[in-house]
């Protein structure tokens, strides 16, 4: 069972990365540091779009409009962060 929680958390942690990554990229593209019309941009940033947009898409349903600021991101990190102090509390006993 600890070893599926570390897998759990391991995943976790992969998927805050990649959407790290995702933010970087769009910020990079948006302010004109790299072209967006480069096939490989083209292709990274679609990759990371179908990792985060399904997740995203659900957090944007339940936010109030935000004036064009999508915090969806800053969401989805601070719940992948909540879930790993869970889980990290289950596997040390602490909770349940």
């Amino acid at each position: 069972m600890d070893y599926l929680l570390q897998l759990v958390v391991l995943g976790l942690s992969i998927y805050s990365w990649i959407i790290i990554a995702a933010v970087i990229l769009s910020l990079l593209v948006s302010f004109g540091v790299v072209s967006g019309y480069r096939p490989e941009v083209r292709k990274a940033q679609r990759f990371l779009e179908n990792l985060t947009e399904p997740l995203f898409y659900a957090i944007r349903r339940r936010l109030p409009p935000m004036g064009g600021l999508d915090l969806s991101p800053i969401v989805a990190l601070l719940g992948i962060s909540v879930l790993q102090i869970l889980i990290d509390k289950i596997r040390l006993g602490i909770l349940f």
